[in-house]
């Protein structure tokens, strides 16, 4: 029987409570870093599965003007499948063989000035898959300002 402990925010698709699944070993974004109008360099601490850290709809962007340009959610908004960062909207690359540095690909250009936090979700480790939870955490430098 798995564990529950409440998390504090409601997540739509995410899971609203702490299970086993959660508590599996994970990769945590370490910094998100926009490099280009439209590019953000994304940072992990651990090696990832290619395939969830480079699908674009495992990703969220909160932006302080809401959910226009790069960012799919209001900084007000419960993320959800309703509000992820769809396929036609941009990509996700490796930057190198790392495995723990990707770079994300928008159509269009970040605002300038605004205020973009970015959150990837269910993305594994190099290996394994099933998570279903958040990969950012306190110490997480997810949060930008657009140039």
């Amino acid at each position: 029987m798995p564990q529950y402990a409440y998390s504090g925010e409601p997540y739509g698709r995410l899971p609203t409570v702490t299970d086993d699944r959660q508590m599996m070993p994970h990769p945590i974004l370490l910094e998100a870093r926009q490099t280009a109008p439209n590019q953000i360099l994304l940072m992990y601490d651990q090696q990832t599965d290619l395939a969830s850290a480079t699908n674009i709809s495992n990703y969220w962007i909160r932006s302080n003007v809401g959910p226009v340009g790069i960012a799919s959610v209001g900084m007000g908004e419960a993320i959800s499948p309703a509000n992820l960062i769809r396929p036609e909207l941009g990509m996700i690359s490796p930057v190198d063989n790392s495995k723990t540095r990707f770079v994300m690909t928008f159509r269009v250009n970040a605002m300038t000035g605004v205020l973009y936090v970015v959150l990837p979700c269910f993305v594994n480790l190099e290996g394994r898959s099933g998570y279903g939870g958040a990969n950012w955490g306190p110490f997480s430098r997810n949060v930008f300002i657009g140039m």
